[in-house]
């Protein structure tokens, strides 16, 4: 699903950022897997202190190995289907901060908002912690992941501040067939995410399964109609977006809802982050590839539809939605539940982010930003625009008198039409 997270950002970037954008999600691979290992499995899933982390007893996923050969899903399987989620978590705030943020840096905030945020919150939510213990509904990480890295993107936004040239210059993404691509692989990945979480083939992965589907498809059908009522045109950009918008929506209520409430989830998440992009120009915050309208917002869509829309005979006695004939106290609990980890994740994320930015720098410099991050960052270019003359004839294999001849001198690149926009 990063890969997928990383083509899926990459092509929304101009054509000079698309390598920083996905060497973000595949360093948030390298720095959390890692750290994991040392000791945020055993903070998120060790033995509760206090309802706030787990104990050091599992670092290193020491004492695990026991477990390999004894039947049933192994101590280190669960290790490692947990490690993904932790990964791209961390990875998808990178799409707040595309265009103007320093490798290095990013890799340290990475490491810390892992350690600081995303282990405790994994604890608090899955581990047993005190959100566990209170008894909110989140199935797959509506809150752990989504919310949890969508607050930490608005802080970053903040931050490090507005793109050189945002809001007058048009920020396009450059390849839109590399979205999509994106978006489909983390549309089947998500399967694995939300049906993998019931830990085995049975009623709860078949329910997580077909809602997961038919959320996020009637998730694309309500971004467009926003987009065709608004702009007049449905757009390829927008069916992409309805569709992690749909995603992120019912991967807390997946395993709680009936196909029929799952569309309905997955239509209200569509629709209204569609709307909910116009925020950043309402609000003058610069998150660039709306991972605050998406990831926050729809994760809070779906966490508090839970509260509505459950059903008791799934989500378990006690547990149905006011629209199934429960009570407010399950609306009361997620609504709790999402307030303290948006709080939480927004404040640690804009202290570490600062700390960077006063100390080393999290900003690459505006020159750097205008010519292009990938070169000033990486000292790569994704695409090579040069031309090696020749014209028509060296197309059809006919020199002309016009045709100039060739020559060992290296042709100068000629500047594509999308690097010529300011910024």
């Amino acid at each position: 699903m990063t890969p997928g997270l990383a083509l899926f950002y990459g092509g929304m970037t101009r054509s000079k950022s698309v390598l920083n954008m996905m060497m973000m999600s595949f360093g948030a691979i390298g720095v959390v897997s890692l750290l994991w290992v040392f000791y945020g499995y055993s903070i998120a899933f060790g033995e509760d202190i206090g309802g706030i982390t787990g104990d050091l007893s599992l670092a290193g996923l020491r004492g695990m190995l026991e477990s390999i050969n004894a039947g049933g899903i192994p101590d280190l399987l669960f290790a490692g289907f947990q490690l993904m989620f932790a990964v791209i978590t961390v990875a998808l705030i990178s799409g707040a901060i595309a265009d103007r943020a320093k490798f290095g840096p990013w890799l340290i905030f990475a490491g810390l908002w892992a350690t600081l945020v995303y282990f405790p919150v994994a604890h608090w939510v899955w581990g047993g912690g005190w959100i566990f213990e209170m008894g909110v509904l989140d199935f797959a990480g509506g809150t752990a992941v989504h919310i949890n890295a969508g607050a930490a993107a608005l802080a970053l936004a903040l931050v490090l501040g507005k793109r050189v040239g945002w809001p007058k210059d048009k920020f396009k993404p450059h390849n839109l067939p590399m979205v999509l691509l994106g978006a489909g692989l983390l549309w089947f990945g998500w399967f694995g995410f939300n049906a993998g979480s019931a830990g085995a083939a049975n009623g709860t992965a078949a329910i997580s399964l077909i809602n997961t589907q038919v959320a996020t498809a009637a998730a694309v059908l309500g971004w467009i109609v926003v987009e065709w009522l608004r702009d007049g045109k449905p757009t390829t950009l927008g069916a992409a977006s309805g569709a992690v918008a749909g995603l992120v929506g019912i991967t807390p209520a997946c395993a709680y809802l009936e196909p029929l409430g799952a569309i309905a989830l997955g239509l209200i998440a569509g629709a209204v982050c569609a709307a909910a992009v116009g925020l950043k120009y309402k609000l003058k915050y610069d998150d660039s590839l709306d991972v605050v309208a998406v990831h926050m917002v729809g994760g809070i869509i779906g966490s508090l539809l839970i509260g509505f829309l459950a059903v008791e005979v799934i989500a378990g006695e006690g547990n149905a939605g006011l629209l199934y004939g429960g009570g407010i106290a399950l609306l009361g609990k997620q609504a709790l539940g999402v307030v303290a980890v948006m709080v939480y994740s927004f404040v640690v994320a804009y202290i570490i982010g600062f700390a960077i930015e006063k100390t080393i720098g999290f900003r690459v410099s505006a020159e750097a930003e205008v010519e292009g991050i990938d070169n000033a960052e990486h000292a790569e270019s994704a695409y090579e625009f040069t031309s090696t003359g020749g014209g028509f004839a060296s197309i059809v294999g006919k020199p002309t008198s016009a045709a100039p001849t060739a020559s060992t001198e290296p042709a100068e690149p000629a500047a594509p039409a999308t690097e010529k926009v300011a910024g």
